[in-house]
């Protein structure tokens, strides 16, 4: 690369010595100058690589230090805490137990005397009320059984006097039902044998009528068969007339092409 570097540079001085003032010895102390200045960098940047290496190791072990003593700070405090917690907790739980317990006796003898009070209480009560249910009772029966006597006897003359006007409305309502139905009975046995007489009458007038409809139309239609058969045999022989002559067109002239085609 080197000597690539110096022919190149050689031939641009070569080409170049004609249009300007230049010397080769300027030229080759700016390259070493040049190339001084880029060791020199190298090198630099080179040192203070390694120095910030070094700095980063010591902040690591630093740091790895500074995590390890919090590390046990922290659990030798968390220790210290725990073994607080738990005097303090049993400390409670005894105290708890202890006012629980007191509780608990208190309770038990006040539920004791309120239930032996509210025994005599509702006991008295139960006598009182039976007593005054007794008496009560008894009224009520004696109101009951005299109100039921006046009952039963309103009721059975109300009923001995719904039976008198019921078997008179019955008596009426039967003669003038009989009466109803003689007259209705006749009335509609007139009604069906004049109802009879005049359906005979229309059937007879129906059936003449019937009859001379039948019989005009019978010759009408005869004669219209007749008409119509006589122009279709009329029609049928102009047919056959005119299909002949027709086919007969037909064949000469088809005869004439040929002759005509076979002379050609």
């Amino acid at each position: 690369m080197k000597k690539i570097i110096l022919l190149s540079t050689i031939t641009a001085g070569m080409l170049t010595t004609a249009s300007a003032n230049f010397s080769f010895g300027d030229m080759f102390t700016d390259m070493k100058d040049v190339a001084t200045s880029m060791s020199k960098d190298a090198k630099d940047s080179v040192a203070s690589i390694k120095d910030g290496a070094v700095e980063t190791s010591k902040s690591a072990e630093r740091s790895v230090t500074n995590v390890s003593s919090d590390a046990k700070d922290t659990s030798v405090k968390v220790s210290d805490d725990l073994k607080t917690a738990e005097v303090n907790t049993t400390s409670n739980i005894s105290d708890s137990a202890t006012e629980l317990g007191d509780d608990t006796k208190d309770s038990i003898k006040s539920t004791t005397t309120d239930l032996k009070d509210s025994a005599t209480i509702a006991t008295k009560d139960m006598k009182d009320t039976t007593s005054t249910l007794t008496n009560e009772t008894s009224d009520t029966v004696k109101s009951i059984s005299k109100d039921s006597t006046t009952n039963v006897k309103t009721v059975s003359n109300d009923v001995a006097d719904t039976t008198k006007t019921v078997s008179n409305d019955i008596n009426s309502s039967v003669k003038s039902v009989s009466t109803d139905a003689s007259s209705n009975v006749k009335t509609i046995s007139n009604d069906a044998t004049d109802s009879v007489k005049k359906v005979s009458t229309d059937a007879t007038d129906t059936a003449k009528t019937v009859s001379n409809d039948v019989n005009s139309s019978v010759k009408t239609v005869s004669t219209d068969v007749k008409d119509t058969t006589k122009t279709v045999s009329k029609d049928t022989k102009d047919s056959v007339k005119t299909v002949s002559d027709n086919a007969n067109d037909t064949t000469t002239k088809v005869s004439n092409d040929a002759k005509d085609t076979t002379d050609k």
